[in-house]
């Protein structure tokens, strides 16, 4: 194994939005997230994100082949549904910065690149001004039918970055769950922290 982790720019995004779009499909059918994904709709996804003003795309790689990505940019130039908790409270946005998802195959991890996600993110953030990163996590059971045994939940690796649940900053999204005829939605509870 060859790892490196570096963030991408443009022509670079523009050519791995292809590769991104299936790395999303394939990680995040998994649980927790049962995600039934469309190639055409991940690839418009990550255009409209990366399109985001400061936004950045974080991959990793193994020699060529990219085994996994992240992705921030600044809450302000996000979905409505993601800055509602924040803006029914009266925290601005223009200062905080929104970590999208952060996606791995199951064989990389464990070698610290998930740490190196957040570090870049965490670095783009602070340069843009930011000065609290967020992002959103699918609200779970612990008792759900598709837990796999073993299961290892995210919380203590997010906890030991410096994030932690923000009581009552649950939004939802909708997307379709393998076996589902449709989109439902899904309760996402947001995680903080200071830069």
């Amino acid at each position: 194994m060859t790892l490196t982790v570096r963030p991408l720019t443009g022509a670079e995004i523009r050519a791995a939005i292809a590769d991104l779009a299936a790395l999303r499909i394939a990680v995040f059918a998994a649980f927790p997230y049962l995600y039934d994904g469309d190639a055409g709709y991940e690839a418009e996804y990550l255009k409209e994100f990366v399109a985001a003003p400061d936004a950045v795309l974080v991959a990793a790689f193994d020699a060529d082949r990219i085994v996994g990505a992240a992705t921030a940019s600044p809450m302000w130039a996000q979905k409505a549904e993601f800055r509602a908790p924040f803006e029914a409270r009266g925290i601005a946005t223009d200062r905080l910065f929104y970590f999208g998802e952060s996606v791995l195959l199951s064989d990389y991890r464990g070698h610290g690149i998930g740490h190196a996600f957040f570090d870049h993110r965490e670095e783009q953030a602070r340069r843009c001004g930011a000065t609290a990163a967020t992002f959103a996590a699918v609200i779970r059971p612990d008792d759900h039918p598709a837990r796999p045994d073993g299961y290892t939940p995210l919380e203590a690796f997010w906890a030991k970055r410096g994030y932690a649940p923000v009581p009552g900053f649950i939004t939802e999204l909708a997307w379709k769950e393998h076996g589902e005829a449709g989109e439902s939605l899904k309760p996402m509870q947001y995680w903080m922290r200071a830069l």
